[in-house]
């Protein structure tokens, strides 16, 4: 890092780097509008989208991505609830293309995903989405073509609330993260189905094997890394691709570029963080400045204020800072596995930086990542979860203390390499590698919707579903079976209120999506469940979501780790209206 940053002061690169700024979309920059510091967007009700391939530089290297309307990431676009869109997309590729309006509601012949929900917009077509805008908040749209996110089809949407916002702010800033490849993804998906964790570079060494054993015992480590070698598993397996890989990026800028967003000293300034990386978990924090997060998923929280998050691939949050002091502050953005970070700088002037914090020492994984909570095992560093509360969790989640063996009523096999044999509740932790800091985290259990939610039924009947794979032969499914496998979707009635119980057989944490509908997440919660359209799984973790299936079609569900949905984990649900199933 200092090497490049010293090549960055050279006039060369400068010049490069100056060229490279063209190439970002005016909201990616700085925010310039005086008074407001709202980013400069695209408006109204019409718009036309060029699909492409263009250059851009991440830290004043080139390269050459998917661009739309010449850029990366994409044109913010700027709605309002209650109005009708037109949106022309043309695509100007040598492969088909796609936007999938991600968290948004609509039709489902709108829904943008190839093989469901339309053909896909061939080379050289246009397609025109047209749908009304029923909701307001903070979101994103990119490719569901091949695996076009990964290299810059991708972009943030917001939507202004017809009324009121109930969020008071003085300034906004979109904050788009996302992970960067300087090749192509389909041969680093070849990759990890030959070698799945040649990309891991945090192994752990002999050097460990002696510190454990002061801690530990010689027998104890002995005895875990020989578990560890049989099953043929890491305990540094924490992400498939990291920064040895990936440059992590905030609206388009690597680390040493710097992206500043500025502040007037007390202002209430609202960032709206959205993951859009294709692989990438990221620990956020403002070192210096609490967060206080009012909206999840594009739709408003009640207000709960943390100094660090965890947030998935695909899930937003909408967070207040109020910077008293006229000094400039870190937006570090971490990856969860800490082999790299993105960054950003709040301060009042261009051109000021603040000390960024050291990536903090790699997680492990544990037993419990694997689903055995209630056996042995060393314990790299876990929270005192008796001291936590857990207990029964909502829907079906068993506690840390259940020797209730889970049953697997699903296909088995080569792609199955793990069986959760005792699955806990995880609402309360906040994410791997976060349970020891030395400061507030957020969990799913501190989310609570600001209004009631509406649909107060019982669910009528309950899904099992469970996340499988085998990371050995990098095969990722539900219940065993890839996409190419399935024979049927799963099949949801129109107006019927369901609870989906997911049980995570992986080791890895999952963001499963769901498309077309909102879901409630059983968090203890009785009337003010959080709503959200992505939620990450963590591994060996059951946990429940209910849905109200009001919005009739076919519609995607899938992770949305890229290359885990390229590799099978993605199912089709299909909401069927009660004529249409009378009539069959």
């Amino acid at each position: 890092m200092t090497t490049r940053r010293a090549f960055l002061r050279t006039a060369g690169l400068l010049g490069a780097g100056l060229g490279a700024h063209a190439l970002l979309p005016g909201w990616a920059r700085a925010a310039t509008v005086p008074g407001t510091g709202a980013p400069p967007a695209l408006t109204g009700t019409e718009f036309d989208l060029t699909i492409a391939r263009g250059p851009l530089a991440i830290d004043g290297r080139p390269g050459r991505g998917v661009t739309i309307n010449g850029t990366v990431p994409g044109p913010l676009l700027r709605w309002r609830e209650g109005d009708t869109l037109t949106l022309k997309v043309n695509n100007q590729l040598d492969e088909a293309t796609s936007i999938h309006w991600h968290g948004i509601l609509l039709p489902f012949r709108m829904d943008g995903v190839p093989g469901v929900s339309f053909p896909g917009i061939a080379p050289g077509e246009t397609f025109t989405y047209r749908f009304p805008v029923r909701q307001s908040g903070t979101y994103w749209y990119h490719s569901h073509s091949g695996l076009q996110e990964q290299i810059g089809h991708y972009g943030p949407l917001i939507i202004d609330p017809a009324g009121p916002d109930p969020v008071a702010y003085d300034r906004e800033y979109v904050v788009v993260l996302s992970d960067w490849i300087f090749g192509d993804p389909h041969h680093l998906f070849a990759r990890l189905k030959k070698m799945s964790d040649s990309l891991n570079f945090q192994k752990r060494t002999a050097g460990d094997f002696f510190r454990d054993a002061d801690v530990a015992g010689l027998g104890a480590t002995l005895e875990d890394r020989l578990m560890w070698g049989a099953m043929r598993m890491s305990p540094t397996d924490i992400a498939d691709v990291t920064g040895a890989t990936y440059s992590y990026l905030v609206n388009g800028h690597g680390p040493a570029d710097n992206w500043t967003g500025l502040f007037e000293p007390g202002q209430r300034v609202r960032l709206r963080i959205i993951n859009a990386s294709a692989m990438s978990f990221f620990n956020v924090r403002i070192p210096g400045l609490p967060m206080t997060v009012v909206q999840a998923d594009g739709l408003n929280v009640q207000s709960v204020e943390t100094d660090e998050f965890q947030l998935g691939p695909a899930e937003t949050y909408d967070v207040l800072v109020q910077p008293e002091q006229a000094r400039a502050y870190t937006l570090m953005c971490e990856s969860s596995d800490r082999s790299g970070y993105a960054r950003g700088t709040l301060a009042p002037r261009q051109g000021m930086s603040a000390p960024v914090p050291p990536l903090r020492e790699r997680p492990l994984l544990t037993m419990k990542d694997m689903g055995m909570a209630h056996q042995g095992g060393m314990d790299h560093g876990q929270r005192d979860h008796a001291a936590m509360g857990h207990g029964e969790m909502p829907g079906g989640s068993t506690s840390m203390g259940d020797t209730t063996m889970q049953a697997h009523d699903h296909q088995e096999g080569p792609g199955v390499a793990n069986l959760a044999s005792n699955p806990v509740g995880r609402l309360r932790e906040p994410g791997v590698g976060l349970e020891n800091v030395p400061h507030r985290t957020l969990t799913y259990a501190d989310l609570k919707s600001l209004r009631p939610n509406p649909d107060h039924r019982a669910p009528g009947r309950e899904l099992e579903l469970h996340l499988t794979g085998n990371m050995e032969r990098y095969m990722w499914s539900f219940d065993g079976r890839k996409f190419s496998e399935v024979v049927e979707p799963i099949l949801f009635h129109e107006g019927e209120r369901l609870r989906l119980t997911l049980v995570n057989d992986t080791m890895m944490p999952h963001p499963i999506h769901l498309h077309g509908m909102f879901f409630q997440l059983v968090n203890g919660e009785t009337d003010h469940k959080p709503n959200k359209h992505t939620i990450v799984v963590k591994p060996g973790e059951k946990l429940s979501i209910d849905i109200t299936a009001d919005a009739v079609g076919d519609w995607a569900f899938h992770c949305h780790l890229l290359y885990h949905m390229h590799a099978g984990m993605f199912q089709v649900v299909s909401v069927r209206s009660r004529a249409g199933e009378a009539k069959t």
